[in-house]
């Protein structure tokens, strides 16, 4: 049975990370769910970046933050916050696209 990132997830949010970078987080429910995810190395610069639709280049970085049961990414913002043409200020809505995942 496949399942969603939501059943193992009790926060998965984006947020700026200065004006040209995005930060995506993914915090886990408890310490299995985070192994599970972890272990089957489920959460990748090239699985980011396809989600996304950009290069992988674009994700500058990945982490594994145990203490918090969590995943952090950073990202390049294709529009610099503020800029003409940039359609969320704060970077608050760009987390839709990780909702998808399934394991």
């Amino acid at each position: 049975m496949i399942k969603k990132i939501t059943d193992y997830a009790s926060v998965i949010r984006s947020k700026n990370s200065g004006p040209y970078e995005l930060t995506l987080d993914i915090m886990f429910k408890d310490k299995t769910s985070y192994e599970l995810w972890k272990k089957r190395n489920a959460l990748t610069a090239g699985r980011i970046a396809a989600l996304y639709g950009v290069a992988k280049s674009t994700v500058l970085k990945t982490v594994w933050f145990e203490p918090a049961n969590a995943f952090k990414c950073t990202i390049k913002r294709p529009i610099p916050s503020g800029n003409f043409g940039e359609h969320d200020i704060y970077g608050a809505q760009q987390h839709a696209p990780l909702l998808n995942l399934t394991l």
